[in-house]
């Protein structure tokens, strides 16, 4: 599946055009077809959005679907950096398949930024200085729940995730900032949907909290079966489990759930009511987390091409560095290896008339950083 896309102040242009010759050809990698699909539907609906409203005519964005398959994501990176000559890469959501492709990309001299994965591997000893990560290192979101949860008394937790990088970075960064004791940790098969076998481990444990990263219709088919199951354990997990996707698919099942994000359609910062307008108007939807995503990692490109011509490579990558852009969850810059820092807050599932959605209710970590930067020699 592919889209080309030139993208001009007000609408789309035509397909097939051409790039301008001092222009910035993009080039993303994202899923669009099979189980999570609809993560790299919003990360590239978000991202061209936030060109469109850029109002830079000289923007070009080659899009293909990778499927959510690593091979497929290595021969579409060849094919966009020797045949499609881009300038920058883009898109990929899953961690496995970002290990993949940007370590060849940087290799080759081409920048990458990313609008969702962030494995720890490339936040540490694999940092490069054109790899530039728009969202968060993993353990992120969970260092914040870790610290939360022993804040507010938690004593047991029940941790569960796929067994892949980034299922393994969540919950190591769980337990890093976690004071207490955890019952059981469990790995499961990345795509699994049955969890009838981990939900009877639950069941019998004395956890007084289930924390788990299941993202996408990983996440949709273990909350209605826990839900279903009548267990009644707490749940928290990072707001993967529980963007607004999910949540349109799991229903009131969801609700009360605690999670952390670094964004919220509700965050009160300058320009994120208009963001969420403005993708509700383009898409018929409400925004998510990878749409926010999406968004921010547009305007930077946008922000970086009025600054400096992406053929000189060291103005090119001062002026990512910059992160000159106002994001939409608010306070935002780049910490030594080219990952963010930002707050992160704490919200929790709600019904807004007939919408299961989130709403902000306090700041689990401020200026958080990742635990990976000191190993970066850049």
């Amino acid at each position: 599946m592919k889209f080309r896309t030139l993208l001009a102040a007000a609408s789309v242009a035509a397909l097939g055009v051409a790039a301008q010759a001092e222009g910035v050809k993009v080039g993303m990698i994202t899923t669009l077809s099979g189980g999570g699909a609809g993560l790299g539907i919003d990360v590239r609906d978000g991202f061209l959005l936030a060109v469109k409203q850029s109002g830079r005519d000289d923007i070009e964005v080659v899009v293909e679907d990778d499927q959510r398959k690593p091979e497929i994501a290595v021969q579409l990176a060849d094919k966009l950096i020797q045949s499609e000559k881009v300038d920058v890469m883009t898109g990929i959501i899953w961690s496995n398949l970002a290990m993949a492709v940007v370590p060849a990309a940087t290799a080759q001299g081409k920048f990458y930024l990313s609008p969702n994965a962030g494995p720890s591997a490339l936040a540490g000893r694999g940092c490069h200085e054109n790899y530039f990560n728009v969202s968060w290192q993993n353990d992120a979101f969970n260092e914040a729940a870790g610290a939360w949860t022993s804040e507010n008394g938690i004593g047991k937790v029940f941790l569960m995730a796929p067994n892949y990088p980034a299922g393994k970075d969540m919950i190591a960064g769980f337990k890093r900032f976690f004071k207490g004791e955890v019952t059981e940790e469990v790995y499961t098969k990345l795509g699994q949907q049955d969890y009838a076998a981990e939900i009877a481990q639950m069941r019998a444990s004395d956890a007084d909290l289930v924390y788990y990263f299941l993202p996408g219709g990983m996440g949709i088919s273990f909350m209605k079966q826990y839900a279903g199951s009548g267990a009644d354990k707490a749940v928290m997990g990072p707001a993967f489990s529980f963007d607004q996707g999910i949540l349109g698919a799991i229903g009131e099942a969801a609700l009360g759930v605690k999670n952390t994000a670094h964004w919220s359609k509700d965050l009160d910062v300058p320009g994120n009511a208009e963001f969420v307008a403005s993708f509700q108007a383009e898409y018929g939807r409400l925004p998510s987390l990878y749409a926010a995503q999406g968004f921010d990692t547009g305007l930077l490109v946008a922000s970086a091409a009025s600054k400096a011509d992406v053929g000189d490579a060291d103005a090119f990558r001062a002026a990512l560095k910059e992160a000159d852009f106002q994001s939409v969850r608010g306070a935002f810059k780049f910490g030594a290896n080219n990952h963010p820092i930002q707050n992160i807050y704490m919200r929790e599932v709600v019904k807004e008339g007939d919408i299961v959605t989130n709403r902000v209710i306090g700041t689990a970590a401020t200026d958080h950083t990742d635990a990976y930067v000191g190993d970066c020699k850049m």
